[in-house]
């Protein structure tokens, strides 16, 4: 995936924008390039190094979309928004998205185990400045991507049940640009479910800060 590293000027006021009156909404589907198509997988299929993938992404509310990935290598990236992947960030209610949203992809590459995506909206346009970044307080521990038998036998596919999408679990574990917001996370406890090949992230109360989870892309 891509190098570039990123610092973000997290400014306020978040309280200022407004938010639906009511549970929201997130989806977010992973593509696999397949030939000349591109099609949905599992958020826990364990990819191939160069498999070039995209995701689609939804919500039913309005905000600004952020995108960053902690390699297994260990870089640290800004994937959304940035010249090769698009700049313009907003995102509408009821609209559907593409990161990439240029004919770009991520090509998988790295050693092999847990990328982890970095997924923060905020009701408001961050101002940003891109810089080298030093490393997480932290950096997560390596996990070896695994199958699960009883999915192998069921569809063939090599399901690892503990990638796709996830809260964030320390503040410390967090990189630095993060790690001073994900205190205003969510107004409530975020809910991570799967239908099918969709990601779904959702909040039983209205957004009215910054929202940080996880998504983890397991690889050979």
């Amino acid at each position: 995936m891509t190098r570039i590293a990123l610092i973000l000027a997290l400014v306020a006021p978040w309280l200022s924008a407004q938010t639906s009156p009511g549970p929201q909404r997130m989806e977010i589907v992973l593509e696999r390039r397949d030939g000349n198509a591109w099609r949905a997988v599992d958020p826990g299929l364990v990819l191939e190094q160069n498999d070039r993938v995209r995701f689609r992404f939804h919500a039913d509310f309005n905000g600004h979309l952020y995108v960053m990935n902690m390699s297994t290598s260990g870089t640290y990236s800004l994937l959304f928004p940035r010249e090769e992947t698009g700049r313009d960030n907003q995102i509408r209610a009821g609209r559907e998205y593409l990161v990439p949203a240029t004919q770009a992809w991520f090509r998988i590459s790295g050693p092999a185990g847990h990328e982890i995506v970095y997924w923060m909206v905020t009701p408001t346009e961050l101002r940003e400045t891109i810089a080298p970044l030093p490393r997480p307080k932290k950096l997560p521990a390596s996990m070896t991507p695994r199958c699960d038998d009883t999915l192998m036998r069921a569809r063939g596919d090599c399901i690892d049940t503990s990638a796709g999408p996830k809260g964030i679990v320390s503040r410390e574990l967090l990189p630095e640009n993060l790690a001073s917001v994900a205190g205003q996370a969510a107004a409530g406890e975020l809910m991570f479910m799967r239908q099918q090949n969709t990601a779904v992230v959702a909040s039983p109360a209205p957004l009215k800060g910054p929202v940080i989870y996880e998504f983890h892309i397991a690889h050979k």
